[in-house]
């Protein structure tokens, strides 16, 4: 069994529920496991050492949301200044043009950020199955995870309402509700591990309760706890939501996600922007977990999500980056940063300390996708962990508290190191395991392949910031169709 040694750290900050910080200390790592953590631990021989003289380690973070097939659509002129709903009009048309190969690089793309800004476990809700693609389409972001070594919780999403069904995307894109629970299956007995550090576990997600049938989400859910695994969906998101389903339905969306089924320990909501109060108590009462993406919600101007409430309450919170395309990034210590700063602006400065923003980060999303030994650093957990060099300028005159430090201060977000389940996956703060300049090259390539292919089929400058766009769509003699 493959050994390291983290030697000399200047502060472990662990995490554990004791808040223990410890000042030139030693972690020891045996598998995937922690065995000995303290000072001037003497191992005798081990098979690697990695020296974190003037660093900061934290366990590694948990990304609970995340599209990362939106990584080739990021900063997309034409909808830099839109909401959601003409913000999925516009970019569905060029999702359309998803290939396996595009797939593949974006999720990479997703990944090394992630790892690189300090994630070690990240789920991702992949929704989007062009008729054109092969069946194991979703396959192509294990593939991706299983060559960059992060631990992976992929969801497989679904939308069954298309624009024919009064749903907002491309028909082309969406399956029927036979092939969407036929593959939901396929993946769970193909990738789920239920060990407790299985590097590949499977969630089942419907994009939203508003993107597929009511019966649909209550066979994806029944399928889900036939087989032990998690579910996932967006939830209230925004105000356009709390009135469609008061219209529609005459409740609100979580009372709706109720009817169906969906509350307890094994579901978790991406936003729930606007839950109240009572339905903040029902959520802590079931367990049923939320993943906090605040820069999305900045982004889109969705709003602010009561966080703080729902810490106090004991709501299982966890970060997420969502999709690239509504964060332009998947940097997970900014997200930290942005989510300690929201809730200074809604609910005061007491009301997010950099301690809690990385608690939630850390601890509270492997609450939230069930990894009990995770998010904590300590003797038995598992082998995720991050360093930081605080020899940078960005921290000088900042290390009266290092761990805030990395929150409040920095001039780049970028880790020195990584290990995921006890193997090194970023090293000298690049990635251990890729070229970046590959992934960079491959990632830019299939990105414009898929822009250019979406504008010659709609007619649409998508690069125009004013440009009429789809909801004012050019002559046919000028669109060239």
């Amino acid at each position: 069994m493959n050994t390291l040694l983290i030697r000399n750290a200047s502060l472990v900050a662990t995490f554990d529920v004791a808040g223990r910080r410890i000042e030139n200390c030693d972690i020891l790592v045996r598998g995937n496991r922690i065995e000995e953590i303290g000072q001037d631990l003497k191992p005798g021989s081990v098979d690697r050492v990695i020296d974190a003289s003037g660093m900061l380690v934290l366990p590694g973070m948990v990304n609970c949301h995340h599209h990362m097939y939106q990584t080739l659509t990021r900063n997309i002129p034409i909808v830099q200044e839109a909401e959601l709903f003409p913000w999925l009009v516009h970019l569905y048309e060029i999702w359309r043009e998803l290939t396996p190969e595009a797939l593949y690089w974006s999720t990479m793309v997703g990944m090394g950020e992630l790892l690189l800004t300090g994630c070690t476990t990240t789920s991702d809700h992949f929704y989007l199955f062009p008729e054109h693609c092969p069946d194991d389409l979703f396959d192509q972001q294990v593939r991706a995870a299983r060559k960059l070594g992060i631990r992976f919780h992929p969801t497989r999403g679904s939308m069954s309402r298309g624009k024919a069904q009064g749903g907002l995307p491309p028909d082309d894109v969406v399956q029927s509700e036979e092939a969407i629970l036929r593959d939901s299956e396929r993946v769970i007995q193909t990738f789920h591990d239920p060990d407790p550090l299985g590097m590949v576990k499977i969630a089942l997600a419907p994009c939203s309760p508003f993107s597929v049938t009511p019966g649909l989400m209550r066979e994806t859910v029944a399928l889900a706890r036939r087989y032990g695994v998690r579910c996932h969906t967006h939830l209230a998101e925004t105000r356009d939501e709390d009135a469609y389903c008061e219209k529609v339905y005459g409740k609100r969306p979580y009372e709706v996600m109720e009817e169906y089924g969906w509350v307890g320990s094994d579901i978790w909501f991406a936003h729930a922007v606007f839950l109240n109060a009572e339905e903040i108590r029902r959520a802590a009462e079931t367990g049923t977990g939320v993943a906090h993406c605040p820069v999305s919600n900045l982004r889109l101007g969705s709003g602010i999500a009561p966080i703080p409430e729902m810490f106090e309450a004991d709501v299982p919170v966890g970060l997420g980056v969502d999709g690239s395309a509504s964060n332009d990034s998947s940097d997970m210590l900014g997200e930290v940063r942005t989510c300690m700063l929201i809730h200074r602006h809604r609910t005061g400065v007491a009301s997010m300390s950099a301690e809690r923003a990385l608690t939630i980060a850390t601890r509270g999303g492997a609450r939230v996708l069930g990894y009990p030994d995770l998010g904590r650093l300590e003797v038995g957990a598992g082998a995720d962990l991050v360093g930081i060099s605080l020899r940078r300028l960005g921290y000088a005159g900042a290390l009266h508290d290092p761990v805030a430090a990395v929150v409040f201060c920095g001039d780049s977000h970028i880790v020195d190191f990584s290990v995921v389940n006890g193997e090194v996956v970023v090293e000298g703060g690049r990635l251990a395991r890729m070229d970046e300049d590959e992934l960079w090259q491959e990632a830019n390539h299939w990105s414009r392949l898929m822009l250019e292919r979406a504008e010659k089929r709609t007619g649409v400058d998508f690069r125009r910031k004013d440009g009429p766009g789809l909801f004012a769509p050019r002559p046919a003699q000028e669109a060239g169709v």
